[in-house]
């Protein structure tokens, strides 16, 4: 990771295009915006410690994504899996539960205060 901090990371037309679009498209999530504007400042040569003062992020925040992304390319920006609870509720339960909130009550038979 750290040759990939010290040189400049290459892009190709492709990335690139699809980086600007993260970066500037404001349908697009804060946290994959930073991300992309890290990798572009990087492509241009910058720093870790000018990135990070440009997009007001920590410097480990800037080396974390530009070496994640120096070693995954795209798919690197993306939040990794992480483990946890499994999930209470499955997808049919929470369907219908949505379903039923979208009836009125009079429909279901269900008093108001149920």
């Amino acid at each position: 990771m750290p040759v990939a901090a010290a040189c400049p990371t290459a892009l190709a037309a492709g990335e690139r295009h699809r980086l600007k679009k993260m970066a500037w498209g404001h349908k697009t999530e804060y946290r994959l915006r930073l991300r992309a504007q890290i990798v572009l400042h990087a492509a241009r040569g910058l720093a870790n410690a000018r990135i990070a003062q440009q997009v007001s992020a920590h410097v480990d925040t800037v080396r974390r994504w530009r070496g994640r992304f120096a070693e995954e390319r795209l798919p690197g920006l993306a939040d990794r899996k992480r483990i946890g609870r499994p999930p209470s509720f499955t997808a049919l339960r929470t369907a219908q539960v949505a379903a039923l909130a979208c009836q009125l009550p009079a429909e279901t038979g269900v008093p108001l205060s149920r």
